[in-house]
C-alpha cells in the first residue's frame, strides 16, 4: 500500500503526453505576443483541461505524483526548445489546474 503512493508511473505517462500534445498543437514560443499564436494556446489549453480533467476522475494524485506528472512536462516542454520562462508558466498552470 505505502509503495503505491510513489508508484507514479502513471502520472510521468500522462505528463509526458500533454506536453508532446501542447507541442505538436502549439507553435514556436518565438511568437508568443502574436494574437494568433494566443488564440492557438488557448485553444489547445482547453482541450488538455478536458484531458486533465479525465485523468484526475480516473488516477488519485497525491502531493508526490504531481510533482512528478509536473517535472516530467516541464522537462519535455525545455528539451524541445522551449524558454525557461515561458516552460516554467505552463507548468505553473498545468501544477494549478492539477490541483
Amino acid at each position: 500500500m505505502i509503495l503505491s503512493w510513489f508508484d507514479a508511473a502513471e502520472a510521468k505517462k500522462f505528463g509526458d503526453s500533454l506536453a508532446k500534445f501542447f507541442l505538436e498543437r502549439v507553435p514556436k514560443a518565438s511568437q508568443k505576443g502574436d494574437k494568433e499564436f494566443a488564440k492557438k494556446v488557448d485553444h489547445v489549453l482547453e482541450k488538455m483541461v478536458v484531458q486533465i480533467v479525465q485523468f484526475k476522475q480516473q488516477q488519485k494524485l497525491n502531493t508526490y505524483k504531481k510533482a512528478q506528472l509536473g517535472n516530467v512536462f516541464k522537462w519535455a516542454l525545455l528539451d524541445a526548445g522551449i524558454d525557461t520562462d515561458y516552460a516554467d508558466e505552463m507548468t505553473t498552470w498545468l501544477m494549478q489546474k492539477i490541483g
